[in-house]
């Protein structure tokens, strides 16, 4: 029977460098139940192997399909994909991922408190397969809201695959920076697109500031009409009901606050910098802009917010989280004062 081993990519973070075979693993136990109807853990389930000293994750399923090679080529750990054979040689897999872009897209903007690249889209791609058949995983165009998109780790690895990205921050800093490098990697790059910056006002009242991008990777695409949109507003979380329509995205998508950084209110609501009031406040606003079958990720801190208690604020939104084996041992420790999970839940079709 065929093997295939996958090498699992470095990260810079240390401390997510010692889960990542372990997240990696159940990430693709969890695509395969969700897009591949389960086939590659049939024959057995991917085992943790460390070859020449370096870790894989050694996969004893039968041939891959086209459509298998294209999820697995987009895991968020996955550095190479080999088939293994009978004498411990491995043969290098060419693997089509989705990105459109050159990677520094997701890795030349660095701040302080920056999700890593891994984890947004391990976490996007969960999300993804809650709400997409694999046919649309892996060729539609996709509409993504991060709604505390702070700096846009998570706008910029949905552009990464092609997708129509939309956030939502209140922090002023954190939007006009990324705006800001938005607009000189586009330039950078030379990339088609055009820009506008506009007021969100609904029954007279301002509620933030806009700039929205569209863009394609070649002339063509762009000549054709066939580009992405990314569009960042500057405003409360809680207004997103009122910036956008009802059910206007496929996936939301948020590394939510963990500590006390995040406050985000306006009128008479009283101010919190709670992460639990917060999500309490927001869910159900976010839930509504979910399509039906559409779906939600979570990252976040369950030193802070324990999983029942986001569990019990998913299910009274109207959401059904997600909880087959593999979507329960995605908690990972970051530092002393984060222990960071990760929930997908998706809206009844």
């Amino acid at each position: 029977m065929p093997q295939y081993a996958i090498l699992v990519q470095p990260s810079a973070n240390r401390v997510y460098s010692q889960h990542a075979a372990r997240l990696t693993r159940n990430e693709l136990l969890a695509l395969d139940g969700l897009l591949l109807d389960g086939r590659l853990a049939a024959a057995g389930e991917p085992e943790e192997r460390t070859m020449g000293g370096v870790p894989y994750l050694v996969l004893p399923t039968p041939a891959l399909t086209a459509d298998d090679l294209a999820v697995l080529a987009n895991l968020s750990s996955l550095f190479a994909l080999f088939e293994l054979n009978d004498d411990g040689t491995l043969r290098p897999l060419e693997l089509a991922r989705l990105d459109r872009y050159d990677d520094d897209l997701l890795t030349i903007l660095k701040y302080i408190g920056k999700t890593n690249e891994q984890l947004t889209r391990l976490l996007l791609n969960l999300t993804a397969a809650a709400a997409l058949p694999v046919q649309d995983f892996l060729h539609s165009r996709v509409r993504v809201l991060d709604p505390v998109c702070g700096r846009g780790t998570t706008l910029n690895q949905a552009l990464m695959y092609g997708w129509d990205a939309y956030g939502v921050d209140t922090d002023r800093r954190d939007v006009e920076a990324y705006t800001a490098f938005a607009d000189r990697w586009l330039q950078d790059k030379r990339l088609k697109h055009r820009s506008r910056s506009t007021r969100v006002r609904v029954a007279g009242k301002n509620l933030g500031r806009r700039t929205t991008f569209e863009l394609a990777p070649t002339k063509e695409l762009y000549r054709a009409g066939d580009v992405q949109t990314l569009e960042i507003t500057q405003g409360d979380t809680l207004d997103a009901d009122r910036m956008y329509r009802a059910g206007s995205f496929d996936l939301v998508v948020a590394d939510a606050p963990y500590g006390i950084q995040h406050g985000s209110v306006t009128g008479p609501r009283t101010p919190s910098r709670s992460p639990q009031a917060l999500l309490t406040d927001a869910i159900p606003v976010w839930a509504g802009l979910l399509r039906r079958g559409g779906a939600m990720g979570l990252s976040w801190n369950t030193k802070v917010l324990p999983r029942a208690d986001l569990l019990a604020m998913l299910t009274d939104a109207g959401l059904e989280p997600l909880d087959d084996a593999p979507l329960l041992d995605l908690a990972h420790r970051v530092d002393h004062a984060i222990e960071r999970d990760l929930v997908v839940a998706r809206k009844p079709g």
